[in-house]
Order: C-alpha cells, then sequence, then structure tokens
C-alpha cells in the first residue's frame, strides 16, 4: 500500500500544482523511487491511494509494467492513512502487506531494504514491523527521532531523544483493522498499540535515508546523492 493521497502541505507552494509524489528529486519522482524498492524485491502488486491532484498521479503511473498499480480512489474524501488501508483491505486480502510513504528513499544500501524487512518479520510474535533509519546521519531529519529497540529487536517508546527513525515502509497484518467502524483515521495509534503489546519491531535499514519532507529538503536531498556519487 503506496501513501499517495496527501495533500503535501509543508511542501507548498509546490505541491500547489504537483501532487508531492511526482515530485522529482535527482531525475527521478518520489514516487518511481519508492516502487522501484518494491520492484527489485519482487513485488507484484502495489496499491496507490490518491486524492490531491490525482489525476496527475494516475497518469503518470499508467505506464508502469512492474509493480503492477491498482488505484485506491479516495478523490471523494482524503481518508489519512489508516482510513485508507480500509477503503484497500478487499484488494489487501488476508496476507501481511507492506506499507510505504512516498516522501523519502535510501540509496546506496547494501542489500534490499524491503526484502530485509520481509525476512525479519514473524507473524507469530509481530502485528507489525518498522524499518527504521539512524536519527543521526539520515538526510532531513529535523526532529528527534520516534523509537528506540530493546535487545530483541521490539520498537520502544520514549521520552527524548531517540536514536532511530520510522522510515514510512513497514509491514503489517491486515487483521489489525477488522471491525473498525471509522472511515477516516491515523494509522499511527495501530502501530502504538502494537508497541504496548510488545509486538511491534523494528528492522534498521541499510544505506543512507533522506527524508524529503519539505521544500529545502529536496535540495539538500540532491546534494547528498550528489556528495555519493562524487
Amino acid at each position: 500500500m503506496v501513501f499517495a493521497a496527501g495533500l503535501g502541505a509543508r511542501m507548498r507552494p509546490i505541491t500547489e500544482k504537483t501532487p508531492k509524489p511526482l515530485v522529482s528529486v535527482a531525475g527521478r519522482t518520489l514516487i518511481d523511487r519508492a516502487l522501484d524498492e518494491f520492484e527489485s524485491a519482487g513485488v507484484e502488486t502495489a496499491i496507490v491511494n490518491v486524492h490531491h491532484l490525482a489525476d496527475q498521479i494516475e497518469t503518470h503511473l499508467a505506464s508502469r509494467v512492474r509493480p503492477r498499480v491498482v488505484i485506491s480512489d479516495e478523490r471523494a474524501l482524503l481518508l489519512d492513512q489508516g482510513g485508507g488501508i480500509k477503503k484497500a483491505l478487499p484488494l489487501i486480502g488476508d496476507d501481511p502487506f507492506f506499507v510505504c510513504n512516498t516522501d523519502a528513499f535510501w540509496i546506496d544500501a547494501a542489500r534490499s531494504n524491503v526484502l530485509a524487512l520481509a525476512e525479519a518479520f514473524d507473524p507469530d510474535m509481530m502485528d507489525a514491523a518498522l524499518l527504521l533509519a539512524p536519527t543521526s546521519g539520515s538526510v532531513g531529519v529535523d526532529w528527534g527521532g520516534d523509537f528506540d529497540l530493546d535487545a530483541e529487536g521490539r520498537i520502544i517508546r520514549r521520552d527524548g531523544r531517540k536514536p532511530y527513525v520510522y522510515t514510512g515502509v513497514g509491514l503489517m497484518k491486515p487483521q489489525l483493522f477488522a471491525g473498525v467502524a471509522d472511515d477516516v483515521f491515523k494509522l499511527a495509534p495501530f502501530f502504538f498499540e502494537a508497541a504496548r503489546k510488545g509486538r511491534l519491531y523494528g528492522v534498521v535499514s541499510s544505506g543512507l535515508w533522506l527524508h524529503v519532507g519539505t521544500v529545502a529538503a529536496i535540495a539538500d536531498a540532491e546534494r547528498a546523492i550528489a556528495m555519493r556519487r562524487g
């Protein structure tokens, strides 16, 4: 499930005319960078939700062959990430599924982070697993981190600066949303509840993670890429 419906408010004025997933960084759009990761990992189908400037995203993805793109249309009402998942559950089915934001990506990863997450996921122990990146050293991190990990890899929520940030990529069970009555709701509370139960785990990603959430972050990301490429 690729989240592409948001308004991209922090990236205005660019996103007044261009949806954030179609913002280009070093010659490639953010959504294509995300889909490239899943294509290389062998993911066959990507459900992409759309709302803001939806026609542009649909047109851009129409020629994408792998992964196969299925549009989940939220033009009538923006559902937030949790609500977007609920709407797409008939398309997702009963097996664990990936979620992915479209405002971040990796470069120079030693191996596929998507595959690393899939290999670490144990449905008997976990309701969800999240890809994490170091708070220090990642590009575009303008907050104090999101999580810590215990010795077994469980995600811990605590106050103060945290050593890891959530990269926007996770793997979770669709059963978490069974029986939810609301249509519009956030995803994060489901992660927090899984953490409370000791069933939210983290996998630290390899490579350099670049978060592109603001206009200024585009230049920061392109500068970091240029430095890595020499």
